[in-house]
């Protein structure tokens, strides 16, 4: 009698990486895509045909195209973390945790730049896509909402060491950051006025550190 063959065990753990790198694939595919044609002229076809997998696929794994670009953002956004919030990432609680106000704020430009250097372009697709999908609409409302409630975690911390400048509320004071740190500024000044990030980043926390800390005005930019 022949002996029996023992079953192969199924290598879930390696089943995963392959999802992993198919995903990945598909959202650079995307972002090239998204950035290059715009929203409305990128077919989940062509974003298929790019990354070298079958249209099922993308549609098994995202949904839809919304859910696509959605899916894009979070991956952006979080670097790579896609199943941890902003709010969550070591990044943002380390600078939460920095016990001096201005080293605080400068931490939080610096930290914004390395994040619109990554985004600015898929952001630019979400805004002008927001106009003709409501699925994008409401994404981009949510991304509005999140910015502006962790910017005010920021003053919120701020406040509890009494370091807002005398006589600034809370609420005016995250509308301030909010206004100052929103990506438009970023794409009004790098994107279309060409400032350097490096000049952003300084021309902004030196201005955050006047508005919200009561600190000189900061020179020309």
């Amino acid at each position: 009698m022949e002996p029996v063959k023992a079953k192969r065990r199924y290598d879930s753990s390696r089943r995963r990486a392959q999802a992993e790198v198919t995903r990945g694939d598909i959202l650079d595919a995307a972002r090239r895509r998204f950035e290059r044609d715009g929203y409305a002229a990128t077919s989940v076809d062509a974003i298929a045909t790019e990354a070298g997998v079958a249209l099922k696929t993308v549609y098994v794994a995202f949904g839809t195209k919304s859910g696509l670009l959605r899916a894009l953002w979070n991956h952006l956004l979080r670097d790579g973390r896609d199943d941890t919030p902003v709010a969550q990432q070591a990044w943002y609680r380390e600078l939460l945790e920095e016990p001096d106000a201005e080293r605080r704020l400068r931490l939080a430009f610096q930290t914004s730049r390395a994040v619109k250097l990554r985004i600015a372009g898929v952001l630019e697709v979400i805004r002008g896509a927001a106009q003709v999908d409501a699925e994008v609409a409401a994404l981009w409302s949510r991304i509005q909402t999140e910015f502006h409630a962790n910017q005010r975690v920021i003053v919120e911390s701020l406040d509890r060491g009494d370091a807002l400048a005398p006589g600034l509320a809370v609420d005016a004071a995250a509308d301030i950051l909010w206004t100052i740190n929103h990506p438009n500024v970023w794409q009004l000044l790098v994107g279309e006025r060409g400032w350097t990030p490096d000049r952003w980043e300084r021309w902004s926390a030196d201005l955050a550190c006047a508005q919200l800390l009561g600190h000189p005005a900061p020179p020309s930019a």
